[in-house]
């Protein structure tokens, strides 16, 4: 897409709940249209009540925020980055409303998902749409969105730090134990969603060839855990995977496998001695990560005898926020980088999402920053 001037950024993430009263609230939002009862939803609340009913990502974003602000700062960029969540307050439609009566007229959005599927970008586009449709802002605020970066450098140099030392710490908690060349294994985790979402996932490529994966979803992941692993020595030679975790929803409902619990299990019982969890699907230590991997994985690999390191997400780290700056760069008309920056050949993602892009098969809702955008500015 044409580079342009906006007005301003906006940071749009998940939310999450700040105290025990926000819990069942917080997941209605999250499954709002589905008929879940409240018995249900506090049946699946206990990961946030085991922690005081606080999710991490929060206070996350405000991190990343002061951070993006900071970079931009240091760049002599002038653009307000505000705030807003698509299942806790502060949400997205009165983020609009802040960013329009402060005058601006044009915002630009970056996502706290780096990948193609419905839940991590469709869904935030059309968030956008329902709530400049709700606010009444309709033709009055033009919001547009940053490509999907799952192999941007700046997300995956993070985690080539993180998994050479996670890397190095197996190995020395091996030696110790008198077992220095027992085989070693790195999981690269990240979320399931069902099958059907994964196969609508991203665009219809034209020559009629299938992702590698089944999916625009696996395929990004298994490219970007590739260019990992592509720069470190170290690596070589180590068995890898990707694994899934966080399933949710009804049982007859399929999603993607191996769950990471059960590829635990398989990789203890084939002879591994040691695992790198690698939590790629993620970009922050949010619930998913401090409940999913570091609670209920690293008890498995306790159980199991194995010598286990989970590797940090990219979170502040200084080159993941220059490189959300650098995704803003390639949109502006001023500080333009024309250079867009790719890990993998499936990269660099489209700035614009094509028709029918991680379609939503649950019915369409007014849409934007996409060919068939149905609010606001249609992209050419």
């Amino acid at each position: 897409m044409a580079p342009k001037n906006y007005d301003a950024i906006i940071l749009a993430s998940f939310g999450g709940p700040e105290g025990q009263e926000d819990v069942i609230p917080f997941l209605r939002n999250v499954t709002r249209g589905r008929g879940i009862p409240d018995e249900r939803l506090e049946e699946v609340s206990h990961h946030y009540r085991a922690n005081g009913g606080i999710s991490p990502i929060n206070a996350q974003n405000r991190a990343l925020k002061a951070a993006m602000e900071a970079e931009l700062a240091s760049r002599g960029i002038d653009l307000p980055v505000l705030w807003g969540n698509r299942n806790w307050a502060p949400f997205i439609a009165d983020t609009f409303r802040e960013a329009y009566d402060a005058g601006h007229r044009r915002v630009l959005a970056v996502t706290t998902s780096a990948y193609s599927c419905y839940s991590s970008c469709r869904q935030y586009r059309e968030d956008f749409g329902v709530a400049l449709v709700e606010t009444g802002l309709e033709g009055k605020l033009e919001v547009d969105k940053v490509r999907q970066y799952f192999d941007h450098p700046g997300f995956v140099e993070p985690f080539v730090e993180g998994v050479a030392e996670g890397l190095a710490a197996v190995r020395a908690d091996l030696a110790a134990k008198g077992e220095p060349d027992a085989p070693v294994h790195i999981m690269f985790a990240t979320h399931s969603i069902p099958m059907g979402d994964a196969e609508a996932a991203g665009p219809r490529l034209a020559d009629g060839a299938e992702y590698d994966g089944g999916s625009a979803y696996v395929a990004q992941h298994l490219a970007a855990g590739q260019a990992v692993l592509d720069r470190i020595p170290e690596a070589a030679g180590v068995a890898h995977s990707l694994v899934y975790q966080s399933r949710s929803g009804a049982p007859h409902v399929p999603w993607l496998e191996p769950d990471i619990n059960d590829a635990l299990e398989e990789l203890a019982a084939q002879g591994v001695k040691g695992v790198v969890i690698v939590p790629l699907g993620f970009v922050s230590d949010h619930m998913e990560v401090i409940w999913d991997l570091d609670t209920e994985a690293l008890e498995t690999c306790g159980k199991l005898g194995l010598a286990a390191a989970r590797v940090p997400t990219p979170g502040v780290h200084k080159k993941f926020v220059a490189g959300l700056v650098d995704l803003v760069c390639e949109r502006t008309a001023e500080n333009n980088i024309a250079e867009r920056a790719a890990t993998t050949k499936l990269g660099p993602w489209m700035d614009v999402c094509f028709p029918n892009c991680c379609t939503n098969r649950r019915g369409e809702k007014p849409t934007v920053a996409g060919m068939d955008s149905t609010v606001g500015v249609p992209a050419p």
